[in-house]
C-alpha cells in the first residue's frame, strides 16, 4: 500500500527530470573558427583574419570583407553534447535595420562538420551599393542558425559583426530591375503566306506529258480488244452504279485540278472523301455486273 501511495510522486519526479533533460539538450555548436583570407602574395604574407567562435558570445571586433578576401566559417553542430546533422544551418546576414537579410547554408556531413565560404560575388548588390559598405556605419549583424525537426530546442544567436569594404577601383555592379507581373505589350502574328502554285511553263510541260500519253492508252485499248458495243448492256443492266462510278471518278480528277489552282486543303479534303466513297461503293456494283456478263458470255 505505501508503495502505491508514492507511484504518483514518482510519476511527477521522472517527468520533471525528462522536461529538464529535454531543455538543456539543445542545438548548439562547437569547434568553430572563422578565417578571413584574401588573394595575392601579400595578402599570403599577412595570413589574414583567424578567429574562434563561441555559442552565445560574439566577437568584440567586426570582421573586414574586402573585395579580394574569402570569409570561411568551419564548426560541429551539436545536440546537446551529441555531434549531429541538423535539418538546416545556415549563416544569416542582416542589416542593424533588419530591412534586407540573405542566408548562406552550411554543408553539413553525418558527423556534423559544416563549412560555409562567403565573397563579395555572394553578396547582394544591394549590400555594396548602400551605405553598408563605408566604414562609418555599423556593418551587417552575421548570426548563425542551427534547428531541425525534433523536439529539441534550434540555436539563434549573432556571431560577430561583419564591414564590408569596396574597391574604389572596381565598379560596384548595378542591380538588376525586379521582375514584375503585369499586362505585356501586345503580340502580333506574322504567317507565312499560303503556298502558291509552280511557273505556268512548268505546268503546261507536264500537262503536255499526260495528254501525250493518252492516244498510247488508246491504242493499247483497241489492241486488247476494246469493246464499245456492251456500254448500252451495262447502262441498261446497271444505271446507277456505272453512272455514279464514271462521274465520281471524273469529280476526283476536277476537285484535283480545283486543288491546283485554287482551293486549300481544307477545301479539297471533304470533298475528295464523299467522291472517294461513291467510287469505291459504285464501282463494287459496277465490277459485279461486268463479272456476271463475263460469267454468262455476254462479254
Amino acid at each position: 500500500m505505501r508503495l502505491l501511495s508514492f507511484l504518483p510522486q514518482a510519476l511527477l519526479l521522472c517527468c520533471t527530470l525528462g522536461s529538464l533533460a529535454a531543455a538543456a539538450s539543445t542545438w548548439t555548436f562547437a569547434d568553430a573558427s572563422l578565417s578571413v583570407t584574401s588573394k595575392g602574395s601579400a595578402a599570403a604574407k599577412d595570413g589574414g583574419v583567424k578567429e574562434k567562435l563561441t555559442p552565445s558570445q560574439p566577437l568584440s571586433k567586426p570582421i573586414l570583407l574586402g573585395s579580394s578576401d574569402t570569409l570561411k566559417i568551419t564548426l560541429t553542430t551539436q545536440e546537446g553534447k551529441s555531434a549531429k546533422r541538423p535539418h538546416q544551418a545556415f549563416l544569416l546576414l542582416q542589416d542593424q535595420e533588419g530591412r534586407l537579410d540573405v542566408s548562406y547554408p552550411f554543408s553539413v556531413k553525418e558527423s556534423g562538420k559544416a563549412k560555409v565560404e562567403v565573397t563579395h560575388k555572394d553578396l547582394p548588390v544591394q549590400f555594396l551599393t548602400s551605405s553598408l559598405a563605408t566604414n562609418s556605419t555599423p556593418g551587417l549583424s552575421a548570426s548563425i542558425i542551427i534547428a531541425s525537426f525534433s523536439t529539441t530546442p534550434g540555436y539563434n544567436s549573432p556571431a560577430f559583426t561583419l564591414q564590408v569594404k569596396t574597391d574604389s577601383n572596381t565598379p560596384v555592379p548595378a542591380a538588376e530591375k525586379p521582375l514584375r507581373y503585369g499586362k505585356l505589350p501586345e503580340i502580333h502574328h506574322i504567317f507565312r503566306s499560303d503556298p502558291k502554285s509552280p511557273p505556268a511553263i512548268i505546268s503546261l510541260v507536264f500537262l503536255a506529258a499526260v495528254v501525250g500519253t493518252l492516244p498510247l492508252l488508246a491504242g493499247a485499248w483497241l489492241a486488247l480488244g476494246l469493246n464499245l458495243s456492251s456500254l448500252p448492256k451495262a447502262f441498261s443492266a446497271s444505271p446507277i452504279s456505272h453512272a455514279c462510278f464514271v462521274s465520281s471518278i471524273a469529280g476526283i480528277e476536277f476537285v484535283f485540278f480545283l486543288y491546283y489552282t485554287s482551293w486549300n486543303l481544307f477545301q479539297t479534303l471533304p470533298v475528295l472523301g464523299v467522291l472517294g466513297v461513291t467510287a469505291f461503293l459504285s464501282g463494287s456494283r459496277a465490277l459485279t455486273e461486268v463479272q456476271e456478263r463475263r460469267l454468262a458470255g455476254t462479254r
